[in-house]
């Protein structure tokens, strides 16, 4: 992970500038016990499957995959983000295999079929209105927790 001031100009201009997201409503809630909680991800990698449009800079939308059409590409804009890991072990930036480890051994309850990805690099707050449409796909799936990946 790159500390901002050793950014390159653009990257630390453009999370300098960043607002603070605030929520109107925090609604947290106490969670099930582990052991039978249904779990997505949401990683920022900014990887789609192969054929899919790839994110663009700045892009503020998401895109789904499914657990088992892991044929995904990468379009992180980042220069200095190191792809060798993912590349090398795609449970770096999507840890499917773990999350099936962990329902196996009964440590969750389910893994998800669907799975999300957004590019890092885009404002949170445009992306607003994808996250909400994530968020209404993860409740009609039984989705209880979420596993956040930031690339």
């Amino acid at each position: 992970m790159v500390l901002i001031p050793e950014m390159p100009a653009i990257g630390r201009g453009f999370i300098s500038r960043l607002e603070k997201y605030t929520f109107d409503n925090p609604a947290w809630s106490v969670p099930k016990e582990a052991s039978s909680r249904r779990v997505s991800i949401v990683s920022s990698a900014a990887i789609s499957k192969r054929g899919d449009k790839p994110f663009s800079w700045l892009a503020n939308n998401h895109r789904v995959i499914e657990k088992d059409n892991l044929d995904l590409v990468m379009t992180h804009v980042a220069v200095e983000y190191d792809r060798t890991a993912w590349q090398q072990d795609i449970n770096t930036i999507l840890p499917i295999d773990r999350l099936e480890e962990m329902a196996k051994n009964n440590e969750i309850g389910s893994v998800s079929n669907e799975h999300y990805s957004f590019i890092g690099s885009s404002d949170p707050i445009k992306m607003e209105r994808s996250a909400k449409e994530v968020a209404e796909r993860m409740k009609d799936d039984s989705v209880d927790t979420v596993f956040l990946v930031p690339v």
